[in-house]
């Protein structure tokens, strides 16, 4: 599962081919889903990967870079040489570079089209097409993998985890944005869902008021609760290779408290599995 973004644009939307039919995605969301899915999960890359560590010990002072979209998300990373943290909004950045449209966002990561630069325009560009570009080569990798890629153990489970948190966050990012999980969400009532991989990760969906917010880390109290049993059957669920319903009629999907959060969380998961498909 990973970004492929898009083959054709119109107005506001992409869309794209699958057997049979065309499925629709919002440019939108997509920007939602790139900046609070795939580009927030620079936190959790910067934490755990070796190699994103030794790219951020180059760096000769914190650089903090905001994308802000127009009619769309605005959020900040922050980079310093112990790691990466995502902020909404403009707050504290150094280096800001604005997008015209959702649209345009989205170039930046589908053939790495950058914005306009309006704060600290050399730092902006000099990281963009440096560190930042090497660390967003490296998640690509990461989230893309290859067949041989994948024969490495620690690659794999790497793969998976940082799969697991980009998924996490696209499902506020399209429960907020996509007009599809919306509906969804104004049926969720509010509370904490505990996701996670036992043992190894986890992530908290918080929805108040039928907004959704992923935050990286175990809930606390959960309303309700989706764990699955390892890495691999992850692994296989999140690339369609093991089937969810044998997999929870074995018991190695775990569902609990209020069931009605996890089936709707699931119906936004089918519009998470178009988005980075």
């Amino acid at each position: 599962m990973y970004f492929s973004i898009c083959d054709i644009i119109i107005k506001d939307y992409l869309y794209y081919n699958t057997e049979g039919g065309i499925v629709l995605k919002e440019a939108k969301a997509m920007a939602y889903v790139n900046m609070y899915g795939v580009l927030a999960t620079l936190e959790k890359l910067c934490e755990i990967d070796d190699e994103a560590k030794i790219i951020l010990s180059g760096l000769k002072s914190p650089v903090s870079l905001c994308f802000d979209v127009e009619n769309g998300p605005c959020g900040t990373f922050h980079f310093s040489k112990s790691g990466c943290k995502f902020t909404d909004g403009s707050a504290g950045c150094t280096c800001k570079m604005n997008f015209k449209s959702p649209g345009k966002f989205n170039e930046l990561i589908d053939s790495s089209k950058p914005g306009i630069p309006v704060k600290g325009v050399v730092q902006v560009l000099s990281f963009l097409l440096g560190p930042f570009t090497k660390l967003a080569d490296r998640l690509t990798k990461l989230l893309r993998p290859s067949a041989d890629d994948l024969k490495n153990r620690a690659f794999f489970e790497e793969s998976t985890i940082l799969t697991f948190y980009t998924i996490a966050g696209a499902i506020s990012a399209l429960a907020n944005s996509d007009s599809i999980s919306m509906f969804t969400a104004q049926s969720t009532v509010d509370g904490k869902i505990s996701m996670g991989i036992k043992n190894v990760c986890y992530a908290t969906v918080y929805v108040k008021n039928h907004k959704f917010t992923t935050i990286k880390e175990k809930a606390e109290s959960p309303r309700a609760i989706m764990e699955f049993a390892s890495v691999d059957l992850a692994n296989g669920l999140f690339n369609g290779t093991v089937s969810t319903i044998a997999e929870l009629c074995k018991g190695n999907i775990y569902m609990a408290g209020m069931i009605s959060m996890v089936d709707n969380l699931n119906r936004i998961l089918d519009r998470v599995a178009v988005y980075l498909a």
